[in-house]
């Protein structure tokens, strides 16, 4: 070979070598590395199976067969990164607004007519409503509302317990956090009032289990027709509000009197909420948790009491040497609450064996990385109790109901969430911590309870519930 053909066949496979290089690198760059795991079959992806397996079983499982880090999924039509473990739950929590956006599943957000024009969101639900609500939820705020609960808790338990030997702990208790809500929220008191919207309300849940389907006839047909009621009802309650706002000034500068939530978003949130609709929206959008959520915690925790005498003992004696220091006719106070130290650790055991929710999303506003794999842009994120609860790396003998390991334990950073954390903290966790604890406070100081069923299942739909709404017998103090 001579030295120009040579040079012509160095010169030709440098070229190819490059052309190769620059193939495989435009390849890696354009099919970058995703978390392990399955999409499921097209469109529906793996949602029934979520839904089937419930999600402790989905989420333990997957991270088995995949990774402990991160694995993907599809539910709901989205492609779904799951974050797990501590780490996973910093990266939802603290990834700021550039990297994270705010995201409902379509189903819900349609349903309660949340979305823009761009069928996106709306921002305001997450930026200056929802920033607000954090202010106006804080310990000094709320505790003016305590003697309330007291005495709706007590006047509720009077009604549906006393009268009987036996309740259905979760329905009873899911009336009596809406009534309370209807009260503290909205500032009904009337109960024709309170009757007519809670059931208005009720009404608009069974969208959110059926399939989001807007046909005449369907299920989620009805439940939005139900929601267009239930704003339009809302927007008539802050109209009449509006024409109280003198009164209500007057009221606030001499320091007197009950202000209920939607009064003070009026009086103080001018600035956060540019339309009535904004106003409409966040209030349904607290009512929804208070709704599952709260109900869910305060069932689930009477169910360990039940089955833990020696936890009910404990619980029983702290409520006890409280009610001893006040007369009979003497309402709860937020020194009183801020006692029940062993009281929340009860709560807390049982909403991290038993979350109340099994997590949120988020969206990803770019690509990003995690645990060296890369969430594409638009993918959905989803963070999950589940993925840390019941994982002896976090919890030393998890499976057992010991409420004493959160003063005992140092927990690691964000491995312990039921409110979620940083951007993703939900505004009401004071208000759903003062609520649960003054309930119980009325129920364990009044009555000692039996499962009538001890095989009762827990089930989860939008939260956990048992199976039969936790039959149990009652006895008298």
């Amino acid at each position: 070979m001579d030295l120009i053909s040579l040079y012509f066949f160095t010169l030709l496979l440098i070229l190819l070598v490059s052309s190769f290089l620059a193939f495989i690198n435009k390849r890696c760059t354009n099919n970058p590395k995703l978390p392990p795991g399955s999409i499921g079959y097209p469109i529906i992806g793996e949602t029934f199976d979520f839904s089937l397996s419930g999600p402790e079983k989905f989420i333990t499982q997957r991270m088995q067969n995949y990774s402990k880090e991160v694995f993907k999924t599809s539910m709901l039509g989205e492609k779904v990164a799951v974050v797990c473990g501590s780490p996973g739950n910093k990266f939802a929590f603290f990834s700021g607004s550039n990297f994270l956006l705010p995201w409902i599943p379509y189903p819900v957000s349609k349903l309660f007519d949340w979305l823009d024009s761009d069928g996106r969101l709306i921002k305001e639900f997450y930026t200056k409503g929802r920033h607000f609500l954090h202010e106006i939820m804080r310990y000094e705020a709320l505790k003016h509302y305590i003697p309330i609960m007291d005495s709706m808790a007590l006047e509720h338990l009077n009604k549906d317990w006393a009268s009987s030997n036996q309740v259905s702990v979760y329905p009873s208790t899911q009336k009596y956090v809406l009534s309370l809500a209807c009260k503290l929220l909205l500032g009904l008191d009337d109960p024709d009032e309170v009757r007519d919207f809670s059931e208005l309300f009720t009404r608009t849940i069974p969208g959110l289990f059926s399939v989001p389907i807007n046909f005449p006839g369907t299920s989620y047909h009805r439940s939005i027709k139900k929601v267009k009621k239930l704003k339009l009802e809302l927007l008539k309650i802050v109209e009449a509000r509006k024409k109280m706002i003198p009164e209500l000034k007057e009221k606030e500068k001499a320091g007197s009197g009950f202000v209920d939530i939607l009064s003070r978003m009026l009086l103080e949130g001018k600035d956060h909420f540019k339309a009535d609709m904004e106003i409409v929206n966040n209030l349904i959008s607290f009512l929804l948790p208070s709704y599952e959520g709260i109900t869910a915690t305060i069932t689930v925790t009477l169910n360990y009491l039940a089955e833990l005498p020696h936890v009910y003992d404990a619980v029983y004696n702290e409520h006890l040497n409280i009610a001893k220091g006040k007369s009979p006719e003497e309402t709860l106070n937020w020194e009183d609450v801020l006692q029940m130290k062993y009281s929340w650790n009860v709560v807390r055991e049982a909403m991290r064996l038993v979350p109340p929710a099994f997590g949120n999303f988020r969206e990803a506003k770019i690509d990003l990385k995690f645990a060296g794999y890369t969430i594409p842009r638009g993918w959905k994120i989803l963070w999950s109790p589940f993925t840390t609860n019941r994982d002896p790396q976090y919890f030393e003998n998890p499976e057992t109901f010991d409420p004493q390991r959160h003063d005992r334990d140092v927990l690691q950073p964000s491995s312990f969430a039921p409110f979620g954390g940083g951007t993703q903290m939900c505004p009401g966790k004071d208000f759903a911590k003062f609520l649960i604890l003054v309930f119980m406070y009325n129920v364990v100081t009044k009555f000692k309870f039996k499962k009538l069923n001890p095989d009762e299942k827990i089930v989860y739909i939008l939260g956990p519930r048992p199976e039969n709404g936790l039959q149990v017998l009652l006895q008298q103090h």
